[in-house]
């Protein structure tokens, strides 16, 4: 019997939470695309679990104890919808990209993080297919003192950018990013 599609929305995001390849697998299509993908590294963006689980290795490089609870979900025959709340502490940079290229880098704060946000999941096959998300990216880079800037996180962001720190982080990033992907690639299926 197949996964129904709140287990199938549940299982992405527990992906998420813990780079899970053998749930990857189970949940994620061959053909899935993220459309959030955008401002991370360019291996989230590969087509199916190895996008996932790229994007899982950026988030958790970023936030310690990454947690993403659902509050409600919707669904019909092809579609999900979750309202969650993103949770954890912002222990390691979290890396923006915009257009492929590193856009900023916040340093990590040690502050928690707890958002809401709403995803819509397309579904084919049995598997998720598609993401597309509605967040509150202000409330959370609010919560790291980025948006308004808190001085001293802004003085460490340009700390960081100045003395190669930055790079070097989104290098690191990148790295773990394309690593996660990797092991979905060479991960045999069945």
């Amino acid at each position: 019997m197949g996964m129904t599609a709140t287990d199938l929305a549940a299982g992405l995001f527990k992906v998420l939470e813990t780079g899970d390849p053998v749930l990857a697998d189970r949940v994620v299509h061959e053909e899935f695309h993220n459309r959030e993908a955008s401002v991370a590294p360019s291996a989230c963006r590969i087509p199916g679990p190895a996008g996932v689980l790229a994007s899982s290795a950026w988030m958790r490089s970023a936030f310690e104890d990454l947690r993403l609870p659902f509050l409600e979900a919707i669904h019909s025959d092809d579609q999900v919808w979750v309202r969650l709340r993103m949770r954890g502490r912002h222990s390691g940079a979290f890396v923006l990209y915009k257009d492929g290229a590193l856009d900023q880098v916040v340093p990590p704060t040690g502050r928690e993080i707890d958002f809401e946000q709403i995803h819509v999941l397309d579904l084919r096959d049995g598997k998720v297919v598609r993401h597309e998300a509605v967040r509150d990216d202000i409330a959370m880079l609010g919560q790291l003192g980025v948006f308004p800037p808190k001085p001293a996180v802004g003085m460490g962001m340009l700390a960081w950018k100045v003395t190669g720190r930055a790079s070097r982080a989104a290098a690191e990033v990148t790295i773990k990013a394309a690593q996660a992907a990797q092991t979905a690639v060479d991960r045999p299926t069945g």
